[in-house]
């Protein structure tokens, strides 16, 4: 018999599963950006042409009629179904996550990144099939949000790449960990563009299952390397209850316990911060779309998918940014500087009447996700290493499925001053 029998008082390890390779995580992150890219604008712009045939409404598909600023009623219900369902698919998927990240979070820590990886890989799976099946055989719109509930329930995007960024850290050294962080953003821009431009090629012809049927082959592929080409990073394995309020317990206890390395106070208004800031990133891209296909701009899917590409470039000009600036100013002024252009890009984008405005205001998101990571460090550095696991279920519920999150990045200052001023 292998190895030595665990005594009573250890915790029984899992036996190590063989796998057919032993593959990194970064094309994970890319085939699921890939696939949610995919199917994010192609949803909204279904949503509009189903309600719009339901209500014979057929007015901004031409340009005479874009010009016409006359209130068009029938325009504006299509409008307020379409919002009102993608809120119920948002709401739906945050509260479910809420439940459910807490629970994922830590226990990953324990049996391994693999499991949530595959459970959160067959979650987008089922929810694209879903999507397949509505589009296909016009079900109810209510489906989408159910198949939404599900995938958010099976970890979603966000804990597919929880799971990833603590894998990267669990085999990476702190000379190259940065390296392999900034690689994962890297992959997440540069799918998104990528599936950006192939979605709007595949809509030319508005039929809208071909996006649908691409991101599933793509999430078959990505849950099929999960599951046996994964190499698992996590050496010690132990079972560990999933359903059990412990970790629930030990989130609340993360706020109203008071200790002498974190300060309750400014935890609290750190989440606050990161949580406004994910509900407005979050927010705008549906906003942006359904804008975008409205009077006076009536884009058509090349457009949008252009715009949906400018979306996913701060991906990339914030990393870069975060690096530079870094240099020569303090976290906090780089996150300052960022909140600044996220304003400037939002007011731009509310009196945008003309394309070139629209993407003047895109232009000017390129350092809008510089917020998010200097944030986090901070958090961070608020929380005991006992306490990081917990955290990062609490991460993973502010996170959808098309924000990733963002490594803490180290800087070239101080941090220890900056911790003292902090406290």
């Amino acid at each position: 018999m292998e190895g030595r029998a665990n005594s009573p008082g250890e915790p029984r390890a899992w036996p190590t599963r063989s796998v057919l390779c032993r593959g990194c995580v970064e094309p994970l992150v890319f085939l699921a950006n890939f696939a949610l890219v995919l199917q994010g604008p192609v949803t909204t712009q279904y949503m509009w042409h189903r309600f719009s045939a339901d209500l014979g409404y057929n007015g901004t598909r031409h340009r005479d009629s874009c010009s016409n600023h006359s209130v068009d009623p029938i325009a504006q219900e299509v409008e307020t179904l379409t919002s009102h369902w993608t809120l119920y698919m948002n709401v739906g998927g945050f509260l479910v996550g809420l439940f459910s990240s807490t629970l994922l979070g830590a226990w990953s820590d324990c049996v391994g990144r693999r499991p949530l990886l595959v459970l959160a890989s067959l979650g987008l799976l089922l929810q694209t099939v879903l999507s397949i099946f509505v589009v296909q055989l016009h079900l109810h719109i209510g489906y989408l949000v159910l198949g939404r509930i599900l995938c958010a329930l099976l970890g979603d995007f966000s804990g597919l790449l929880a799971a990833s960024f603590a894998s990267v850290a669990d085999v990476s050294s702190s000379r190259t960990r940065t390296i392999r962080m900034a690689l994962l953003e890297a992959c997440i821009g540069v799918a998104g563009m990528l599936a950006s431009f192939i979605g709007g090629f595949l809509l030319q012809e508005q039929v809208y299952v071909n996006p649908f049927w691409l991101a599933l082959a793509v999430l078959t592929v990505m849950t099929l390397y999960a599951a046996f080409c994964f190499g698992e990073t996590v050496k010690e394995r132990t079972p560990t209850r999933l359903f059990t309020l412990r970790h629930h317990r030990s989130v609340i206890q993360l706020y109203v316990t008071q200790a002498p390395e974190k300060s309750r106070k400014h935890l609290a208004l750190y989440s606050l911060a990161i949580f406004v800031m994910i509900t407005v990133h979050l927010g705008a891209q549906d906003i942006l779309t359904l804008y975008e296909l409205s009077a006076p701009l009536c884009w058509d899917s090349r457009l949008i998918s252009y715009g949906s590409a400018a979306q996913q470039l701060p991906y990339l000009t914030s990393l870069l940014g975060l690096r530079l600036l870094q240099y020569c100013l303090a976290d906090t002024w780089v996150a300052e500087i960022g909140l600044v252009f996220n304003i400037l890009g939002m007011m731009v984008f509310a009196f945008a009447t003309i394309t070139p405005l629209m993407f003047t205001g895109y232009g000017l998101l390129f350092l809008s996700l510089v917020v998010t990571p200097i944030i986090r460090a901070k958090l961070s550095r608020l929380v005991r290493q006992s306490e990081q696991g917990y955290w990062k279920g609490i991460i993973i519920a502010l996170n959808s499925r098309s924000f990733p999150r963002a490594p803490d990045l180290p800087g070239p200052k101080d941090r220890g001053q900056e911790e003292q001023r902090e406290h």
